[in-house]
């Protein structure tokens, strides 16, 4: 069964795209108004620090939070001096040889960057030198060299194809390119229609880079819809449906612009049942924002996110259909292999993966786990790099984080337990409770004491340690009251200490 393609739109609000294969969802992409991505926007900035102890520059160059430039991403024109100054595809210059940032940039210079990764929590976008526009089946990029392929196109025939085809265009000189996965099969025709598409696109952004002052907004990406048909929409997807008429238009006619054959495939939905409840999707995306993933055997995946990297554990379950450990084992991480890759791509999880399989002594099916696990990660747009299972069952994934993932944008953190997922128990808060109690009232410049706390810890407090609390008063000779408030959540509490004046005394509990 082939591919689609669904778009549900809501104007202004939210824009979903979903690629369905064999009617199971395989990748989602999420966009609302209020958390536009601007991954591949270039912008004019100007630096306001520098950082040699990281050599890494920091951006102003529009948004909220300035940019991370590292020197990894500064382009030789910049490390040189030199306008002009170009470097081959695929051969960047290394770390060693690249001179101190210090010597390279100055505070206060412009320079035109481009956002590669979208800031993270506290960390400000990251961003780069190296421009890149990609078209449907190339990338331009300015100030390179050379043409590359994708190394995602395995083909040796179909790689030596292109590159031909490519080699007989007449290519804009300092400019490189990089034929993309999508180019698989395409025609000089289609080829050449990029290559005049983005050179057309270049001159636009160039004029705007002479006019503007820093900071600016100099090239704009498309929105979610554009981006995902230009790619990840290939002819083994059999229809678009999108169940917004102003956004099938807006495909269509880009389509018709890029690949005129196939613009037919958008098809408008004017369904009453919810496109997305229609296919079955919604119920999905329900299922991939769970820590447990069910397997279609019985067994079932437990994926932890952690500030340093995320926990994905196999679990047999209820599987038994062999009569061996082995075997079990063996089909549970087959199938977990398939799907721990497809919850990567679903969830834009990114950073270190630790991927704990059920243990398998035999070597070959060790090995067999690995290659199905490699051979999925293929089909990832996001590079990522994946060691040799270990003699504990672990396999190592490095994944590109191509955005925040998808629980940091859909969730917030719980109010009550600080997204901890536990909170102490009454007893236990009301004990720690007592010990700043005890502490405020050995200082003699206090006489009385005021503490808000959780309404069920007040009441707690105010049944189960009356007769502590009684006792504090009478051998200190000091007031204490415990009120409830609805305000203060989870483990926290507020205490107010005041004088024989009733003057308020600063107390650090």
């Amino acid at each position: 069964m082939s591919k689609e393609m669904l778009i549900n739109s809501v104007q202004g609000e939210e824009c979903r795209v979903a690629v369905v294969d064999n009617k199971k969802l395989d990748e989602l992409y999420i966009e609302r108004a209020s958390l536009v991505s601007h991954v591949g926007n270039m912008y004019k900035g100007k630096i306001v620090n520098i950082e040699p102890s990281i050599q890494a520059a920091f951006i102003d160059f529009g948004l909220a939070k300035n940019g991370f430039l590292h020197i990894s991403d500064v382009h030789p024109k910049y490390l040189s001096g030199k306008a002009d100054k170009s470097e081959k595809i695929g051969r960047r210059q290394s770390l060693s040889k690249r001179p101190p940032i210090q010597r390279c940039l100055k505070k206060g210079q412009e320079l035109i960057v481009q956002v590669t990764k979208e800031g993270i929590g506290t960390k400000g976008p990251t961003l780069t030198t190296y421009l890149s526009l990609p078209g449907k089946h190339i990338v331009m990029m300015p100030g390179m060299s050379k043409v590359g392929v994708s190394q995602k196109i395995e083909d040796e025939d179909e790689r030596k194809r292109l590159k031909k085809i490519i080699d007989s265009l007449e290519l804009p000189k300092d400019f490189g390119f990089i034929i993309r996965t999508a180019a698989i099969g395409a025609t000089k025709r289609s080829l050449r229609n990029d290559v005049n598409y983005l050179t057309r696109l270049w001159k636009a952004i160039r004029k705007k880079m002479e006019t503007s002052k820093a900071p600016a907004e100099i090239y704009k990406e498309s929105d979610l819809v554009i981006r995902t048909i230009r790619d990840v929409f290939t002819s083994s997807i059999s229809k678009i449906v999108c169940d917004s008429e102003i956004v099938s238009k807006k495909a269509r006619d880009f389509l018709s612009i890029i690949q005129p054959r196939l613009k037919r495939r958008v098809i408008y939905y004017d369904g009453k049942t919810p496109l997305f409840h229609k296919y079955g999707i919604e119920q999905e995306i329900t299922n991939i924002q769970s820590s447990r993933v069910e397997l279609n055997c019985g067994g079932s995946l437990v994926i932890e996110q952690t500030e340093a990297l995320v926990a994905i554990d196999v679990n047999s379950g209820r599987y038994r259909k062999h009569e061996n450990a082995e075997a079990t084992a063996h089909k549970t991480n087959m199938e977990a292999a398939k799907e721990i890759v497809r919850q990567l791509k679903l969830r834009d999880l990114g950073g270190l993966i630790v991927c704990d399989f059920i243990d398998m002594r035999d070597r070959k099916n060790k090995r067999q786990v690995e290659q199905i696990f490699r051979d999925e990660l293929k089909s990832d747009r996001a590079r990522s790099k994946a060691l040799r299972m270990s003699a504990f069952g672990l396999i190592e994934v490095t994944r590109q984080r191509m955005r925040p993932s998808l629980q940091s944008t859909t969730y917030l953190k719980c109010p009550r337990c600080g997204g901890k997922g536990i909170i102490k128990n009454l007893e236990s808060q009301s004990l720690e409770l007592m010990r700043t109690l005890n502490l405020a009232v050995a200082r003699g410049d206090i006489k009385r004491i005021e503490m808000l706390v959780e309404p069920d810890v007040a009441s707690f407090m105010l049944n189960e340690n009356r007769a502590a609390i009684t006792q504090i008063e009478t051998q200190s000779d000091k007031q204490i009251l415990i009120k409830g408030d609805p305000n203060v959540l989870g483990d926290d509490f507020k205490i107010d200490c005041f004088n024989e004046r009733g003057s308020k005394v600063q107390f650090m509990g």
